[in-house]
């Protein structure tokens, strides 16, 4: 299959989803196959749920009942992905103590796919992130990191590619500025690439080469700023040529449903947020149908 093909027509709607992971679209049509697409941002080491007397989120979150809401998503359809935009770190006392370990090794225990890194995963310093590495069995994506001159050499991809149900679905990383944002003795000599120009080379080599019929970014440089020269998924998004997903993270915005945004060749694409401290898990389903056509739901869903 082409990837042309898989781009004639997009749309992005709110899908009727409840917390028991019921269908999320009944009417979509002579649906041929369907891809699910689950992601989280900005966790912050938040293991438990909040407490009943928390003022803004009491007893909401909690990594079991994110791990019970994934699960009845995946016994619904088994073409499901499941992807982290960065902060996994930093924020509770299990960070304090574990210095990630536990966060790791709850991701890997949920079959996270990949997650992105974002600056706070620079908190116990690059060596305090390479020694957590064996605890993540998921891949590490950046395609703007260059870790060549440090000790992260060759643990973190640009990009990963993934076959699901015959659909070829690309994948790559972007992380936000350091310098001035994290002390430089944590992240040492890790290279800062531009992530615009990073951005649309990556998606290229993922569709003309890796033939990818589907394209996503896991992005940390934030949803927008007042400042509009800051990069941003939204100025991203309208830049991009083949990508069909940002997931974003670092700016702890919180969106009930995905920004559609048109691209450099004026096809609607989707930039998702699901917050911070895992309250939410994003959900976007793609649809491909008998003509290769495809179309896309998505939610927040409160955990």
């Amino acid at each position: 299959m082409k990837r042309r093909n898989f781009i004639k027509q997009s749309a992005a709607s709110t899908a009727l989803i409840g917390l028991g992971g019921l269908s999320v679209h009944s009417c979509i049509g002579e649906t041929k196959k369907h891809i699910t697409i689950l992601h989280t941002n900005d966790v912050h080491s938040h293991i438990d749920p909040f407490p009943k007397s928390h003022s803004d989120f009491p007893n909401l979150g909690g990594l079991a009942r994110r791990a019970t809401l994934v699960e009845s998503i995946r016994e619904e359809n088994k073409n499901t992905l499941l992807f982290d935009a960065g902060d996994i770190f930093q924020g509770t006392p299990y960070f304090n103590f574990y210095g990630g370990e536990l966060e790791f090794k709850l991701m890997s225990a949920l079959k996270y796919d990949a997650a992105t890194i974002g600056n706070h995963d620079f908190d116990n310093g690059i060596e305090g992130l390479l020694a957590q590495m064996p605890n993540a069995e998921f891949e590490l994506l950046s395609a703007n990191y260059d870790f060549s001159n440090t000790v992260m050499d060759g643990y973190v991809k640009p990009y990963r590619t993934y076959t699901v149900d015959g659909i070829k679905i690309g994948v790559y990383g972007l992380g936000i500025a350091l310098e001035g944002l994290v002390d430089k003795k944590m992240y040492k000599e890790t290279a800062y690439l531009e992530p615009y120009g990073i951005a649309v080379d990556t998606e290229r080599l993922l569709s003309e080469k890796e033939n990818c019929h589907l394209i996503i970014c896991l992005s940390h440089i934030g949803y927008d700023y007042k400042i509009k020269e800051r990069p941003n998924d939204l100025a991203l998004a309208a830049i991009t040529q083949y990508t069909d997903l940002i997931i974003g993270g670092h700016t702890h915005t919180f969106l009930d449903r995905p920004t559609i945004v048109k691209n450099k060749m004026g096809r609607e694409i989707l930039v998702n947020q699901v917050g911070c401290f895992g309250l939410n898990l994003g959900r976007i389903d793609f649809y491909f149908d008998g003509d290769e056509n495809r179309k896309a739901d998505g939610i927040s869903i409160r955990v």
